[in-house]
């Protein structure tokens, strides 16, 4: 099993920015596709970006593409979501989970096997 703590959320006004961490237990995190998700009270979970195991390939939902950025760390067993130009529809838990297998570009909820606990993200307009 993987293990993944989410940090960096907090308070930010329109048009600011965030960067999210997630770290990972266990020595394989390399061997894993690592996406980015976020959900808001009364809504289902969004899948927002998504990044292969070399850091090479990513994958963004059209409603962060261009706003935010994913990228890893391999040495350090940490994804990171850069979030730019945030709006206050942005509000929301987000959360980093892991899937194993081959690269293929899903944000596919129950395409990922395990999730962090979540992060709160909030934007005041």
């Amino acid at each position: 099993q993987v293990q993944l703590v989410e940090s960096g959320g907090g308070l930010v006004q329109a048009g600011g920015s965030l960067r999210l961490s997630c770290a990972a237990s266990g020595r394989t995190f390399s061997s894993y596709v690592m996406g980015w998700f976020r959900q808001a009270p009364g809504k289902e979970r969004e899948g927002l970006a998504a990044i292969n195991r070399s850091g090479g390939r990513t994958y963004y939902a059209d409603s962060v593409k261009g706003r935010f950025t994913i990228s890893r760390d391999n040495a350090k067993n940490t994804v990171y979501l850069q979030m730019d130009s945030l709006k206050p529809e942005d509000t929301a838990d987000y959360y980093c989970a892991v899937r194993g297998g081959s690269w293929y570009p899903t944000l596919g909820v129950r395409d990922y096997d395990y999730w962090g606990q979540g992060t709160q993200v909030t934007v005041s307009s």
